[in-house]
């Protein structure tokens, strides 16, 4: 399934628990493994690979064991390091006007 979205949120904890559990699988670490290396217990690594709520540190400590912490800089970036932050010389934007032309009433060449 791929997260979209107008995905749900109970969908996309469903998801993201199915990709952790594939992941620790190829990984290869079993469950027993991944509570000693994480420090935590063998039920909530159970109930999260079911697709359960384990709450955010504990979801923290698993990324942490299964060496994944480094994904979480792509799920919320530092705003701060952002293109227009090296930008020395920014001014700040200035609504642009249209412009505009004189023009000139047409005439014939004999008229003055």
């Amino acid at each position: 399934m791929k997260i979209t979205t107008t995905s749900d949120p109970t969908e996309i904890a469903s998801e993201l628990s199915k990709r952790f559990k594939q992941y620790r699988i190829s990984y290869p670490m079993t469950q027993t493994d991944l509570a000693e290396k994480s420090m935590v217990s063998l039920s909530t690594i159970k109930r999260f690979e079911n697709g359960y709520d384990i709450g955010l540190s504990n979801l923290l400590k698993l990324m942490e064991a299964l060496d994944l912490q480094g994904n979480f800089e792509i799920l919320i970036p530092d705003q701060s390091i952002r293109p227009s932050a090296f930008v020395e010389n920014t001014k700040p934007r200035q609504r642009a006007r249209k412009r505009t032309t004189k023009t000139r009433q047409w005439k014939w060449g004999d008229e003055e």
